[in-house]
């Protein structure tokens, strides 16, 4: 398993990378085939809260899903130690969530909602095109757009890629039917699931 430790307005001090490179070696009997496992220390002296000084950005990449996990500290090391517990908790929860819930499969199934909506009429007020979405006065913000390579995905693959990587939700073409769909995280532990009709 390599591990590479980045510093961003930072310098990483040899201790502090043998620290780091000690604790991540447990990571390896969470997850099987880690590759490469990603440490960036982001230190930003000018933040307005002492407590959001340091960021630490933990990626895991391995022939599987690619997970992350995200903290902020005064320090590095409290940071790190914040991002590898929730790193690990992710990596837990998707292991539990494979022996429990394994080929259980129908009964996370969520109606789908499809919603058509209408452009209003401007009025004579401003109106200007957003990552392809026009937009009336104010309106929203549109402050990142992204793009990712997808491979279709059964519901259980869907739900391990989202505790692996730590969202309440997660996009994916369904394998079965080739659909759009979106797996979420509702309440007590349940998920749900919306499944897009393409015409």
């Amino acid at each position: 398993m390599d591990i590479v430790v980045t510093g961003r307005h930072c310098t990483i001090s040899p201790e502090l990378r043998e620290v780091v490179t000690d604790r991540l070696a447990t990571v390896s009997r969470l997850r099987d085939r880690v590759i490469r496992v990603e440490v960036d220390f982001n230190v930003d002296d000018n933040t307005r809260d002492p407590a959001h000084a340091t960021n630490v950005q933990l990626t895991l990449r391995s022939k599987g899903p690619v997970i992350r996990a995200e903290a902020m500290a005064s320090d590095k090391m409290a940071a790190f130690d914040m991002a590898l517990d929730k790193l690990k908790a992710q990596l837990r929860k998707a292991a539990d969530r494979r022996k429990t819930h394994r080929g259980l499969r129908t009964a996370l199934v969520a109606d789908a909602v499809s919603t058509t909506a209408q452009q209003p009429e401007t009025d004579g007020v401003e109106t200007r095109e957003i990552a392809g979405m026009v937009v009336t006065g104010d309106g929203p913000l549109v402050v990142r757009e992204k793009e990712f390579d997808a491979t279709p995905l059964t519901l259980a693959q869907a739900l391990d890629e989202m505790e692996l990587v730590g969202h309440d939700f997660f996009l994916y073409q369904d394998r079965d039917s080739g659909r759009p769909s979106v797996v979420y995280r509702r309440k007590a532990y349940n998920y749900g699931v919306l499944h897009l009709n393409v015409s």
